[in-house]
């Protein structure tokens, strides 16, 4: 995977998922690279990108909002939800916006 995402002519949804992690690992990394196995997999994916140092931030890009509720409502993306609440994140935010514009090299 690039660490770019290859997304395609706007407009086009982000979704900024940005977090403080707990000390626990508990099986977080494994979790992690499931849920971007999965989302890949569900109808409008367009796209992730993800950095972490004290700071995490991950960007997942989708083609609409129906494609963003139905990801939310994923059964196993709800069960890492649940996972992360518990154990491992400190704080967490979620901002879904809508991108009308992008460009780069």
């Amino acid at each position: 995977m690039s660490a770019i995402a290859n997304t395609p002519t706007p407009p086009y949804y982000a979704v900024i998922f940005t977090s403080t992690r707990t000390e626990k690992e508990d099986g977080y990394n494994e979790m992690a690279a499931r849920m971007v196995e999965l989302a890949q997999q569900q109808p409008g994916f367009l796209g992730i990108e993800s950095a972490r140092e004290e700071l995490g931030i991950t960007v997942s890009y989708w083609a609409d909002l129906e494609a963003i509720k139905k990801w939310k409502a994923n059964s196993e993306h709800l069960q890492a939800q649940k996972s992360g609440r518990k154990s491992w994140y400190d704080s967490f935010k979620v901002r879904i916006s809508k991108v009308e514009r992008d460009y780069g090299i």
